[in-house]
């Protein structure tokens, strides 16, 4: 069993608080992934959790265990770091079982989990090579490999795909993501790409500041914001905020958008005075240039063209900008004029606090 519960945790560093109090359960089998920009603690928490940070204040149970104050190789958990961390003159046998030699295992168990290690992460004929005459990706299924021959209950993972190219971090994040299904273990994963969250996760853990902002599935957290930070974190390229002024209506709320045309949404007004100045979220692909429900008209700034997709960043008539992504065939350039429609299904409206107060649903 590999269920991970934190209550009330809190870490500082003499008077700076960085974890300011984490509540959180992540089940067994679970693969969670702690996302957050740069300083926002979720490596810290990370540590915490392995006990390579004593924890200030509350507590953390593994597998139903009290283990706040257990030592880290008492927890149970093994951790992938950034840096492959390597022995540079053992070879990837050796460093595949070196932590299994330094706890007293004998020889034949050793030798067996390693050879089971290498079987599933394909190292099978590397292993009498020296790190130095791997590639990156290699280098980190070998970490990989330190780690599942403890046969932990939890896996923790700090931004192990970091130091790889684009197309390693692709192919690392699909074996992960089946070694997560070969192994069904408890997976703690730290990352700032939003897109590997999204990619990967079961469950998101979305920080900023020491604190949780949202918990969630990928879809949850990105169709369902609950405030304006976390629905602009979760998305690539992040979702467009217009500045409106919204009212109750029949039927829902009415916002005026800028350049003056006007949006009726479906949804509560019941806490909404005669006028007030909200934010309107749409994500880039939902906006449409043929059809919507209220029509908007800008400058087109720039142009990417991505083969599959373009996207087009525009100035609108009002002076606000957005991002509008569109077929990859789409050829308007810097300079032409584009009309936007935006369909009120796909609208999400947050309060002056960046409170979320209605999510767009697009099953209506």
């Amino acid at each position: 069993m590999g269920k991970v519960v934190l209550h009330q945790v809190k870490k500082q560093f003499g008077a700076v608080s960085v974890i300011k109090g984490v509540d959180l359960q992540i089940e067994d089998g679970e693969f969670c992934v702690f996302v957050g920009p740069s300083g926002c603690g979720k490596s810290t928490l990370l540590r915490m959790i392995a006990g390579l940070e004593d924890i200030s204040a509350g507590e953390l149970t593994i597998a139903g265990r009290d283990m706040t104050n257990v030592d880290p190789a008492e927890r149970g958990v093994a951790m992938v770091f950034q840096s492959y961390a390597l022995y540079p003159h053992m070879t990837v046998a050796e460093n595949i079982g070196f932590g299994l030699k330094m706890t007293g295992h004998a020889k034949d168990e050793i030798a067996r989990r390693t050879a089971a290690a290498a079987e599933m992460l394909q190292l099978k004929p590397l292993l009498e090579r020296k790190p130095s005459q791997l590639s990156g990706g290699q280098r980190q299924r070998v970490a990989i490999g330190r780690a599942i021959v403890r046969q932990p209950d939890v896996f923790l993972f700090d931004e192990p795909l970091s130091n790889l190219d684009a197309s390693l971090r692709v192919q690392m994040r699909t074996e992960i993501s089946k070694l997560h299904q070969d192994l069904k273990s408890t997976m703690i994963y730290v990352t700032h790409d939003q897109v590997e969250a999204m990619t990967m996760a079961d469950k998101i853990v979305v920080l900023q500041a020491g604190l949780i902002e949202q918990v969630g599935s990928p879809l949850e957290l990105y169709h369902r914001p609950k405030n304006i930070f976390v629905a602009g974190f979760i998305g690539s390229p992040k979702m467009n905020f217009l500045p409106v002024i919204a009212a109750p209506a029949e039927g829902g709320i009415r916002v005026k958008l800028p350049g003056g045309a006007s949006l009726l949404l479906a949804g509560d007004a019941s806490q909404l005075k005669a006028e007030e100045k909200l934010t309107l979220g749409i994500r880039p692909e939902h906006l449409d240039r043929s059809s919507g429900d209220a029509v908007l008209q800008g400058t087109v700034r720039l142009a990417e063209h991505l083969g599959s997709e373009t996207l087009f960043y525009v100035t609108l008539d009002g002076g606000a900008e957005i991002a509008v992504k569109a077929d990859g065939l789409a050829s308007a350039r810097p300079g032409d004029v584009l009309t936007i429609h935006l369909p009120a299904a796909a609208c999400h409206l947050f309060n002056a606090a960046g409170k979320a107060i209605l999510n767009g649903d697009l099953t209506r």
